[in-house]
């Protein structure tokens, strides 16, 4: 046996011998003779033991070249598509395949891609051979060669059903069962070709965790279909990657289909008393306060809007601003809300407030979790001044539930803040009415803490809503008189302090 030969029988190669054996003679012409053929052979040898990669978590997109063994784990639909000036179609086929580092997809084409379709099988073990890329759901690798490794073991399971800590980017062909923790409308925006795309997303969650699920065009209105608390299957979703964070996109092939089934969820959530400024928390707790909701005017002229709610659990109680369509939600006093995602920011007198923007979702549970704080007891909303609850903590009294969520104002990203307890606004309501029952005139100072309708004042200790066609500016002081009506003051008379 030659130096060639020996060579190559200790390389354990898929490479042909013939082919081999070529390389080795090309590789001692390009060197002049500065290499006999043993030599050649085993630089020969080391190019294609470099080639092999220890697991998929090292496949690269800068790779020339990679061989590995994975696992089937799901097969794609066989996809056709016009060559530019050939008359055959193409074919291609892509298949997840996983080992106990990571997973990938590979693309077969054409007589490969048939193959395939008909002779793979999830949990099979392959040998593959391809060329690694950036592929739209991540690396993927397009396939030269590939065959079944019967004698190897690749200790990764298969599934048909996926839960949310089982995703992973890249993943494609997902089938997953959650709940529905909340629904955006529809939106839609301008591709590059000119064409208007349509897209809305929902937020599902599982024993294991949520996922924003992102639905695209013909799909987008699946979201308006169901509401929460639901139970949903996506089937066929793709997992991808916005801000750092994964996400199941669901298009053309996918589906979101109501089950019958009851999914549980248990949000992992931070103590309202705990929380921390500059942070994304997920917080739960009863509703003590509303306020209405406020639009306003953005700066490229399109028209937002606001809502305002309080939330509580048994440690303390936060304002949470609910931008956009979540102003919208059925969220009423005594409801049992969850918030996710939500950003804490500095809020009105050094307290701390979150910000449910387009990252969050808001939930309205139909129960509290065992232990939790019950949205009970009785409450109404006004204008301005909205209730407290006094079942969310033992020992709490009405009255001090609602001044804990007084002096308030409006903060500096245009949303509203309103405070007053209920049973303040009783007593107040008690001391200015007459005798027969009609509003007394009532005069009240402050400082312009919110302009618009209504204007907002506040004293210092408490905050009054007041209702004038005076044009007031943020930060007047001002003196005001009038009949009062559920807590709002009418103002016949208005003046401004010199």
């Amino acid at each position: 046996m030659g130096a060639i030969e020996e060579v190559y029988e200790d390389l354990e190669t898929d490479v042909d011998f013939e082919e081999f054996e070529a390389a080795v003679e090309d590789k001692v012409e390009q060197m002049g003779g500065l290499a006999d053929e043993e030599t050649a052979a085993m630089l020969i040898a080391h190019e294609l033991r470099d080639e092999e990669v220890e697991g998929i978590a090292d496949i690269a997109p800068g790779m020339d070249d990679v061989k590995f063994l994975a696992k089937v784990m799901q097969i794609g639909e066989l996809r056709t598509f016009d060559r530019d000036g050939e008359d055959d179609d193409g074919r291609v086929v892509n298949v997840e395949v996983a080992d106990e580092s990571g997973r990938i997809r590979i693309a077969m084409w054409d007589d490969m891609a048939e193959d395939a379709v008909e002779r793979l099988e999830a949990g099979q073990v392959l040998r593959v051979a391809g060329r690694p890329k950036d592929g739209y759901n991540g690396v993927e690798v397009d396939v030269d060669k590939v065959e079944p490794a019967p004698d190897a073991e690749v200790d990764v399971d298969t599934q048909d059903t996926y839960r949310v800590e089982d995703l992973a980017l890249g993943l494609s062909d997902v089938n997953l069962v959650g709940r529905v923790l909340s629904t955006d409308s529809v939106r839609t925006f301008d591709r590059d070709d000119g064409s208007e795309g349509r897209v809305s997303n929902l937020t599902l969650g599982d024993p294991t965790g949520r996922i924003r699920v992102t639905l695209w065009d013909e799909k987008a209105d699946l979201a308006t279909e169901f509401e929460s608390g639901e139970s949903v299957e996506v089937v066929d979703g793709y997992v991808r990657e916005r801000d750092g964070t994964l996400e199941l996109h669901v298009g053309n092939r996918g589906a979101v289909d109501a089950v019958d089934e009851d999914v549980e969820y248990v949000p992992e959530t931070t103590d309202i008393g705990a929380l921390e400024l500059g942070e994304t928390a997920d917080i739960a707790g009863g509703v003590i306060e509303t306020d209405p909701k406020r639009t306003f005017d953005r700066d490229d002229g399109s028209e937002g809007q606001v809502r305002n709610v309080r939330i509580k659990d048994e440690t303390g109680d936060i304002r949470v601003a609910l931008w956009g369509d979540k102003a919208d939600l059925d969220v009423d006093l005594a409801d049992y809300v969850v918030v996710t995602d939500a950003e804490i920011q500095d809020g009105w007198q050094d307290d701390l407030e979150a910000s449910a923007g387009w990252q969050s979702a808001v939930s309205v549970m139909d129960d509290a979790p065992a232990g939790g704080p019950d949205a009970g007891g009785e409450a109404s909303t006004g204008d301005a001044q909205s209730t407290g609850l006094g079942a969310f903590a033992d020992g709490d009294d009405p009255e001090d539930a609602g001044a804990k969520s007084s002096a308030e104002g409006s903060g500096a990203d245009g949303s509203a803040r309103s405070g007053g307890s209920a049973a303040a606004a009783v007593t107040e309501r008690a001391e200015h009415e007459g005798t027969d029952g009609e509003p007394a005139t009532e005069t009240f100072t402050g400082t312009v803490v919110q302009a618009g309708s209504p204007v907002v004042l506040d004293d210092g200790t408490e905050t009054r809503s007041v209702e004038t066609d005076e044009s007031l500016r943020l930060g007047e002081e001002v003196t005001v008189s009038g009949p009062v009506d559920d807590g709002t003051i009418s103002a016949t008379d208005v003046e401004r302090a010199n």
